[in-house]
């Protein structure tokens, strides 16, 4: 299993790159890694997963699929989700913390110190108190990137949005009122940007909910981001924060558990994919959606941690029933949730 998450932190994510997980005896537990249509890694040289080499077929989102008849669960591996935010004002600094809550990696960009502290203390993982252009130069973009241009004046977004229109990006959005907008969007036509980029812009920027102060803005700019990024096709996120659980050889916590959602049927709190580590002492990274499913899996797991157990495990969890309403499963559907010891 380390040497899995091992191969997978030292990956070019430009690739396409994919973990399997067999689901089902006598494989339940084998793994692999696949870049493209290579496997770079499997925990069973004569397993299932090695055995058809080259017979998996190409998804962008998680799922099961089945090998000699048995389910495989095919998670597409996604590059940690980035908040890029132009500007260090009063909302970029209540969006900065908005993000981190909801577990973007957040990179801000300002040209005045002051507000570069501004959003250091708001949170932020980086800061770049420089001018936009060469901040911007910083950051290359990815599909799973979302650009927040709120800066304070209209030659800053012309900047921001001019350098964000040459990279990749999940979303971008902008701070201003219609006219602003659709002035700035005519002028960067006439310089050549490209129309795909203007068409799809975000602005003004947030979900019509009549926001009036900083920290309602944010919360309009983050629900449109959210609905944005769960509208992509899933796929597995492994955060810094998780990673680096994962590869940590400190055994001051006792030994670990993943544990990931790789069926849901119905209502459920989280996606297909989702993960949280628990330790034997009962520290967690990560959730699955909490409440008494979460704490379900996560007695099952700490349980099998002190026990000694090794193998591999799938959990059902069914919050459709009367007692599962009594306990508190509110959402009403059905997951599967594998247990792996790590």
């Amino acid at each position: 299993m380390a040497e899995l998450y091992q191969t997978l932190a030292e990956q070019d994510r430009d690739h396409r790159i994919t973990v399997l997980r067999v689901l089902e005896e006598p494989y339940l537990g084998e793994k692999a890694l696949l870049c493209e249509e290579k496997l770079l890694c499997c925990s069973d040289p004569k397993g299932l997963l090695q055995r058809n080499e080259g017979k998996f077929s190409e998804t962008e989102a998680c799922g099961v699929i089945e090998l000699e008849g048995k389910a495989v669960f095919c998670e597409p591996v996604g590059q940690e989700k980035t908040l890029a935010i132009c500007g260090g004002g009063h909302v970029s600094a209540a969006v900065v913390r908005l993000g981190k809550m909801i577990g973007f990696h957040t990179v801000v960009f300002e040209d005045r110190p002051k507000f570069a502290d501004n959003a250091r203390q708001a949170g932020a993982d980086e800061v770049y108190c420089e001018a936009f252009e060469t901040g911007l130069d910083r950051i290359e973009g990815s599909v799973d990137t979302y650009f927040v241009i709120a800066t304070r004046g209209h030659r800053y977004d012309h900047v921001c949005l001019r350098k964000i229109a040459e990279k990749n990006y999940a979303y971008v959005g902008m701070i201003g009122s219609r006219r602003r907008v659709t002035m700035l969007k005519r002028t960067l036509a006439e310089e050549g940007v490209d129309q795909k980029v203007l068409t799809e812009l975000h602005a003004p920027i947030g979900l019509a909910i009549d926001a009036e102060t900083p920290a309602e803005i944010a919360v309009s700019i983050m629900a449109e981001i959210i609905s944005v990024k769960n509208g992509k096709n899933h796929a597995g996120e492994y955060s810094r924060e998780l990673m680096h659980a994962l590869l940590d050889e400190n055994t001051e916590h006792g030994r670990k558990m993943l544990a990931t959602i790789v069926r849901r049927k119905g209502s459920a709190p989280r996606e297909v994919g989702t993960k949280m580590l628990i330790y034997e002492d009962g520290t967690t990274v990560g959730t699955i959606g909490g409440g008494c499913a979460e704490a379900e899996i996560f007695s099952q797991a700490r349980s099998l941690l002190m026990s000694g157990v090794d193998r591999a495990r799938i959990c059902h969890v069914d919050m459709t029933t009367e007692s599962a309403e009594d306990e508190g499963m509110v959402c009403g559907g059905r997951v599967d949730i594998l247990l792996e010891v790590v």
